[in-house]
């Protein structure tokens, strides 16, 4: 079992997760705890980078299927937790949101 770390991204996940599984929440939380980074973040931030590790892991030996399922619905989680996060400072997001897509697109290259 990962233990848990007080940051403000998982302290974010741990009030907004609602019905999300188990597994999902404790997925995102050990990458949330493995980033250093993480609490000294805005959440938003971190689970960005959340996020992109996760989305990494899928991409970095072109598997598909069950085995890479989890980290892919947990990179989604992150990025939709990360916009819900955010939200908070409306005047961001499109600024943000433009940052994500570049972060993510440079990654697929």
């Amino acid at each position: 079992m990962t233990e848990s770390v007080s940051t403000p991204a998982a302290e974010f996940v741990a009030q907004h997760a609602g019905t999300a599984p188990a597994a999902l929440i404790a997925r995102v939380q050990a990458v949330l705890a493995a980033d250093e980074a993480a609490a000294s973040l805005p959440a938003a931030e971190a689970l960005l980078r959340a996020g992109e590790a996760l989305l990494a892991n899928v991409l970095k030996d072109g598997e598909a299927g069950r085995a890479v399922a989890l980290d892919l619905l947990a990179a989604d989680a992150c990025v939709t937790w990360a916009f819900e996060a955010a939200a908070d400072e409306p005047g961001t997001l499109p600024e943000r949101a433009a940052q994500a897509m570049q972060r993510v697109a440079e990654m697929a290259l």
